[in-house]
């Protein structure tokens, strides 16, 4: 039995519901999540829908299901099995007991590879159980652009595809067996119907009865069901007389799981499932085909298929300029471009020699050749090139999503499919279609098989709603005259379930509905979809319902660049601030999580360390956007915004940054804990301990005056647990000790450099007649490790720059108290005392600003704040004028490189292999390259980057004792075992201090160095 829940949670609940989640709790090992902030997370997927869940399971085993089976059908309480919550037509979503697999039930049972099969419990992801498969030389080929966060139970309940289903077939094609638990606790392993004699009576009587209605609408199924691979609509009834052209089984024999691959969780709860393996690709070569008008891309992709690709994957000129603005996806897309093409084509071959696929790439250059399109082809026969593109192209959904104002793409036709000798005409019609009412549509995915993810943009807080009914009844015309599939690729769910009578008829939407019965006589099965659906635009189920507000809010930050109006028709964006958000920006800039799922994703990158972790919806960054979006709208409640539940939701967000960069809608969630820390602290207050640390900056003299007394914490035996004690932050941990010889106090650096200050403002290197930069010490490297900024002058010097030492205007009230970037003060919420800070920061410097000259940092999350947080704080130009000229030591060094200025002459050092931590911020504003491109320089030393999120301290995270298990388990997710792994010989290099810290206190004797002292040391 678990513990006992929350009293809070209970008193919310209906005496159904509060009997429900009791038993759960009695009769289950999972956790049982019933309190308001958990249903609102799970009220949402990646659809416009958003229905409120009875509760919440997440079970440990599967007599925890099979218990949560039997109670809710006692109770009559409906049942929705959920995997990423990644689905993006409303499958996921439902007033029942939700039960998420993704967090237990995620284990590799069995590996056949003489049978080339894999056997795994449903909530097991993707992209993990094909890293788990690789050195095995096999892989689950069924690769679809959510694989880094959607499961596998959800892959067979879409019926999912991918880019390479041209080769691969469908996730129906791929399915050996399914292991399946019926409502009333029947279980079997439903497979080829001849290994099924053994069946359950209750599972012989469901097959008896699905020959008898198979036999009965053999004609209609012949007449009604599309004749095309892309069709997912409905259930797979035709499995007893295919339709498709690639057969269920190659045999012809008939398979009973496939009856419930696509079933979407309404007719049983999947235990775990069998799917046939491939080998893996021995070489690949991909080709980027460049058209001048999106028509010629539709109609010629019909030639290309004739070449056997593995993939032909759309990406259009929408998605071409999204991806240029994403800094992590720019460079990469910009290396498949010929001019500016109104439309790419990804056609990839795959094989077993190198030398084919290259082959085939020139008969791709030829054909294109041939069809008037000489020189439109970009060959990339290097694997890390394509795995690159493939992650802009996988991205592609989510790109789609970053567009601000209230119109967003919308999933509700995007999944039509017809053939391929009708894909120019019916895209062009549907284009006009989209014009005729008003907008655009965005278009991307899979025209090897004819099935273009499109979505029109619509606003579905006005009338979306009715533009959404007309543009589907139009589009399902045109499916209709084309013979194709009005649902191929991501399922019905809510959005098209209306449409399965529609694409089927009457008489297969009855034997569906006999189906459905079959299987779950009580109706409970996640009901609502497929059959007996509400209607795709019933306003009461959408996520932003008829009435929908942002409460009035004064944010610290300026949000306005959100806060706009967007006319999809003509591109145009109104002026920021001018959107209409009573929050002022801030609810528009969270409502930009579309609930995709990205941050899932355990691959390279930093998002999301605390959810890596826990693996718990909360801590995550769509948990806190859904959390803080149901707050800023009211409706979790008066107060919800600086709630415990918020502060619970952003307890562990470690403000990382890597949601910045990593999430594809440009979700940051950094700022917006900021956001809520201020109006926190507004009207609860701060803790003893986040006001030392907030105010560290301005009491930090007189501790280097004292550096004997304020050490005594980490000397004193028993002092340490006192401090925990008192203060919160943990006896485990050493504390930074202070230093009386900052660098700010040595006499080298107290002399002042004299400066001018020309009228106007510029930006751009030093001329190379001046060579000058400016240094500035930030807190931390100058009260803790002034070290390294002794390394970084010496460094700088010996390239030939002239230096000056960032120090209070001779103006500034504080002027005998050092600079700082504010960094602790956001860190606590107190925003406007982070502005005095970075007022004194801006007037100290702008008079090297004027001149063109740099502004060089150690510590990234100091010195970036100057080009991120300082540019929303309502500091004007001046403030932009210093971000442009803000660059990390590093950074500023490769620079100069680049530039051919940088002059620095370094010799081999003892160690010959350096392993590299990137700070999360350095990640986040990618500016780790640049630190591996410097330590290059130094002869005879390999330079290898640690694949790792966050460290895990993260600023004071890691020292607070509450947090503490945290933080060290964010270190050994991959940065500590990797480190642990090197020779004693090898250096350790990091930026961060907080980095530094950790790894000390991790490795035991081992230490880790700034890039600055290891370029020091290299010195010739």
């Amino acid at each position: 039995m678990n513990a006992p829940l929350p009293k809070q949670a209970l008193a919310e609940l209906s005496p159904l519901h509060l009997e429900l989640a009791t038993r759960l709790n009695e009769h289950t090992q999972g956790e049982v999540l019933f309190d308001r902030g958990a249903r609102g997370r799970y009220s949402t997927d990646a659809s416009i829908y958003q229905i409120e869940p009875v509760g919440v399971l997440l079970p440990r085993t599967g007599n925890d299901v099979a218990a949560a089976l039997g109670i809710c059908r006692e109770l009559s309480v409906p049942v929705l099995a959920r995997g990423g919550g990644t689905s993006q037509c409303g499958q996921t979503v439902g007033a029942a007991l939700v039960i998420d697999n993704s967090k237990y039930l995620n284990r590799v049972i069995d590996l056949d590879l003489g049978n080339m099969t894999v056997t795994v419990e449903p909530g097991i992801v993707l992209d993990h159980l094909n890293a788990w498969l690789k050195p095995h030389g096999v892989w689950f080929p069924v690769d679809v652009s959510t694989a880094a966060q959607c499961t596998l139970g959800g892959m067979a309940g879409n019926n999912s595809c991918g880019s390479r289903s041209i080769a691969y077939g469908n996730m129906v094609h791929n399915v050996v067996s399914i292991d399946a638990m019926l409502l009333d606790g029947t279980t079997a392993s439903f497979c080829e119907e001849s290994q099924m004699r053994d069946a359950p009576p209750r599972v012989q009587a469901i097959m008896a009865r699905l020959r008898e209605i198979a036999e009965r609408e053999r004609n209609e199924i012949e007449r009604a069901v599309p004749a095309v691979m892309r069709r997912v609509g409905g259930y797979n009834l035709d499995i007893f007389h295919p339709q498709s052209p690639r057969p269920y089984t190659a045999d012809g024999r008939i398979n009973l799981a496939h009856m419930l691959v696509g079933s979407e969780g309404t007719l049983a709860y999947t235990r775990q499932m069998t799917l046939k393996l491939s080998p893996l690709p021995a070489a690949k070569a991909l080709g980027v085909v460049n058209f001048p008008t999106f028509y010629q891309a539709m109609d010629m992709t019909r030639h290309i298929v004739e070449l056997s690709p593995c993939a032909v994957e759309l990406v259009d000129r929408t998605m071409i300029d999204l991806a240029r603005g994403n800094p992590a996806f720019r460079p990469v897309i910009d290396k498949a471009l010929i001019g500016e093409p109104e439309a790419i084509l990804l056609v990839e071959f795959a094989g077993e020699s190198s030398a084919e696929q290259v082959a085939s790439l020139a008969k791709l250059v030829a054909l294109m050749g041939d069809l008037g399109l000489p020189g439109s082809v970009v060959e990339m026969p290097d694997a890390s090139a394509q795995k690159a593109l493939w992650e802009v192209r996988k991205a592609g959904l989510n790109i789609m999503m970053s567009m601000r104002g209230d119109g967003k793409p919308v999933s509700f036709i995007e999944d039509c499919a017809v053939p391929l000798e009708h894909l120019a005409e019916y895209t062009s019609q549907l284009t006009d279609v989209f014009a005729k009412h008003g907008t655009k549509g965005t278009w991307y995915a899979h025209a090897s098989v004819g099935t273009l993810h499109v979505r029109p943009i619509l606003d579905m807080r006005n009338d979306g709603a009715r533009k959404m009914r007309a543009i589907a009844e139009e589009a399902g015309a045109l499916v209709r005259r084309y013979k194709g599939a009005f649902s191929g690729e991501h399922g019905d769910g809510l959005v098209r379930s209306e449409w399965v009578a529609w694409q089927f008829g009457p008489r297969l939407t009855r034997a569906f509905e006999e189906i459905k019965d079959a299987f779950d006589p009580d109706r409970l099965m996640n009901p609502g979809k497929i059959v007996r659906s509400s209607k795709m635009d019933d306003a009461s189920l959408f996520r932003f319902k008829p009435g929908y507000r942002s409460i009035e809010i004064k944010p610290a930050l300026d949000w306005s660049a959100w806060n706009v109006n967007s006319d999809p028709a003509t591109e145009t964006v109104s002026a920021p601030g001018t959107g209409g958000d009573p929050a002022q920006g801030l609810a528009k800039a969270v409502e930009m999580c579309n609930n995709n799922g990205h941050c899932r994703k355990f691959d390279a990158g930093t998002m999301c360390p605390s959810y890596r972790v826990t693996r718990d919806e909360q801590h995550l960054t769509r948990g806190r956007a859904n959390t803080l979006r149901l707050a800023l709208s009211g409706q979790l409640g008066p107060d919800a915004f600086t709630s415990d539940e918020m502060r619970a939701t952003m307890e562990l967000c470690v403000s990382c940054k890597g949601c910045k960069r990593d999430c594809p809608t440009g979700v940051d969630m950094a700022k917006m804990k900021i956001e809520f820390l201020n109006q926190w602290q507004q009207k609860r207050g701060l803790a003893l301990k986040d006001r030392l640390i907030a105010t560290l900056p301005r009491w930090a003299p007189w501790a280097a005056r004292m550096p004997l007394l304020f050490n005594l914490r980490n000397h004193i035996p028993g002092a340490a647990r006192l401090t925990e004690k008192w203060l919160g932050f943990s006896a485990q941990r050493s504390l930074p000790a202070w230093r009386r010889d900052t660098f700010l106090g040595d006499p080298t650096t107290r002399r002042r450099e004299g400066d001018s200050r020309p009228a106007a403002i510029s930006g751009g290197s030093p001329s190379p007649d001046t060579a000058e930069v400016v240094l500035f010490a930030d807190t931390f490297n100058n009260y803790f490790e002034p070290e390294n900024l002794h390394a970084a002058r010496q460094v700088l010097q010996a390239a030939g720059y002239k230096i000056h030492i960032a120090r209070p205007a001779e103006t500034d009230a504080q002027a005998k108290r050092p600079l700082c970037c504010g960094r602790t003060y956001l860190s606590a919420g107190l925003v406007d005392q982070a502005k005095a800070e970075a007022r004194r920061v801006i007037a100290a410097l702008l008079p090297f600003v004027e001149r063109g000259v740099p502004v060089i940092g150690l510590e990234p999350s100091c010195l970036l704040t100057l080009r991120d947080e300082f540019l929303v704080m309502g500091l004007g130009r001046e403030a932009e004028a210093l971000a442009a000229q803000a660059y990390l030591f590093e950074e500023f060094l490769a620079h100069e490189l680049k530039a051919g200025r940088l002059q620095l002459p370094l010799k081999p050092l003892p160690e010959k292999r350096a392993l590299l931590h990137g700070h999360c911020h350095q990640k986040a504003f990618d500016a780790v390259k640049p630190v591996q491109q410097i330590l290059a320089l130094i002869p005879e030393l390999k330079v290898e980057l640690v694949e790792s999120s966050c460290c895990g301290m993260a600023g004071s995270f890691g020292y607070e004792a509450s947090h503490y298990e945290t933080s060290m388990k964010m270190a050994e997710l991959s940065l500590l075992p990797a480190l642990r792994a090197a020779d004693d010989d090898t250096l350790l290099v990091a930026d961060g201090t907080s980095c530094r810290h950790q790894i000390a206190d991790g490795l035991a004797g081992r230490s880790a160095q700034h890039v600055a002292r290891v370029l020091q040391r290299a010195l010739a």
